[in-house]
């Protein structure tokens, strides 16, 4: 079957496309009317997000800016009472004059009792050892007997040997002792009991 034949068919398609092109064409002008509106709404309604007060006075811009500025971020670090800065001394107050140091020295005098006591036994001390010398002898035994005569009177006495004008002599002495006069005491006990004895000093 051919168009020829049926003439109410291609008739009937022509119409079906034209009202296809009508409906898309109608579509998009109901769209383009449908965004401008909304643009239109957008622009002139005002957003409720935004803060009505935007416009601020030149007073709340300077308060906000000396508060930015005296903002300390760590002030929650101090607790409920911080430290406050030393106040500065005005400007009127004149500085408070520091005295002059004394310049007498402080008396030294009785502050170390000890260090006193030491100085003074040091400068009483006799830089030399005293013996008693209670004989010399040529030969040792006889030194021993001298020295075991004086240990019966309770003195300690000792047998030192050394070398005197080209032969040893060994000598027995009582010491060492501090004092002179310790010394002098033993030697007069030896005098009161007939022994000759001799006082020698040797330096320490």
């Amino acid at each position: 079957m051919t168009a020829a034949s049926h003439p109410f068919s291609t008739h009937r398609l022509v119409r079906q496309r034209g009202g296809t092109l009508l409906g898309f064409i109608f579509g998009l002008i109901v769209g383009l009317s449908v965004a401008l509106a909304v643009a239109i709404y957008v622009t002139k309604v005002p957003i409720p997000f935004l803060n009505k007060g935007v416009h601020r006075s030149a007073d709340q811009d300077a308060a906000e800016e000396k508060k930015n500025k005296d903002w300390d971020p760590n002030a929650p670090l101090y607790g409920k009472n911080p430290v406050k800065p030393p106040e500065k001394p005005a400007g009127d107050e004149a500085p408070a004059v520091i005295p002059p140091p004394s310049s007498t020295a402080p008396s030294t005098t009785g502050e170390d009792p000890l260090g006193d006591l030491a100085r003074s036994r040091a400068a009483t001390v006799d830089p030399f050892n005293y013996y008693v010398q209670a004989g010399a002898f040529r030969s040792a035994e006889e030194a021993e007997a001298q020295r075991a005569k004086l240990a019966l009177q309770g003195l300690d006495a000792r047998v030192s040997e050394r070398e005197q004008s080209g032969r040893t002599v060994f000598r027995v002495r009582i010491g060492p002792m501090e004092s002179r006069e310790d010394a002098e005491r033993v030697q007069q006990k030896l005098a009161a009991s007939k022994v000759d004895a001799a006082l020698v000093r040797v330096q320490r």
